[in-house]
């Protein structure tokens, strides 16, 4: 047997892996207990690491910075994100596709679940957590943009890529503080695939 047949489905992760994933989301849930529970600037990294029962060095080979204890699960969206663009079924469109990733995974930032309201007042209080957040954001923005560009046999700063990469990107946002979540970001969706098409009937 071929191991190395992309037919194959992927191998389960070892027992080094699996350690590795468990004392990595150990340490990401440490930190956001203490940072709810006291404040971001009030929690020292020493303390992170005593509460997870690992080394300060151990938590850096997981999270360079302070700021990435918070977005602990920033590489795993990115790459779902481009996933959904590279990976989508055929003759599904791209702004499609990106609709159903964020019904999947990002309809529970808006959905009034008392954790993700925490995290969010969390992060929009603390000016090194937002700025973090705005850069890991463009970095993404600028990936997906890439992505759409190489599906589209376009040029790598095609604007209108950049322009879709953006508006996808912000479209879950539209579902804040809706009664029904999921209909506002179709409807966002929606207007990425089909364009205005003068929907409030225009003025006469």
């Amino acid at each position: 047997m071929n191991d190395t047949d992309p037919s194959l489905p992927p191998a389960p992760p070892g027992r080094r892996e699996r350690k590795k994933a468990a004392t990595r989301q150990a340490i990401a849930d440490a930190a956001l207990r203490l940072f709810l529970e006291r404040g971001y600037d009030a929690v020292g990294i020493r303390e992170i690491a005593d509460a997870a029962d690992v080394s300060t060095t151990t938590l850096f080979k997981h999270f360079p910075v302070k700021e990435a204890l918070v977005f602990d699960e920033d590489a795993d969206q990115e790459a779902r994100l481009l996933a959904a663009v590279r990976e989508r079924p055929r003759g599904l469109s791209i702004p499609a596709a990106l609709r159903e990733h964020a019904l999947r995974h990002r309809l529970a930032a808006t959905s009034g679940d008392a954790r993700f309201t925490d995290f969010f007042e969390l992060v929009n209080s603390t000016p090194a957590l937002r700025d973090y957040l705005q850069n890991m954001w463009l970095r993404h923005s600028t990936a997906l943009a890439r992505a759409i560009a190489d599906e589209c046999d376009l040029p790598a700063d095609d604007p209108g890529c950049a322009a879709l990469a953006h508006f996808a990107l912000e479209a879950p946002r539209a579902a804040h503080g809706q009664d029904d979540a999921r209909r506002a970001l179709t409807r966002a969706f929606d207007l990425l695939e089909h364009g205005w098409s003068d929907q409030s009937g225009g003025r006469r």
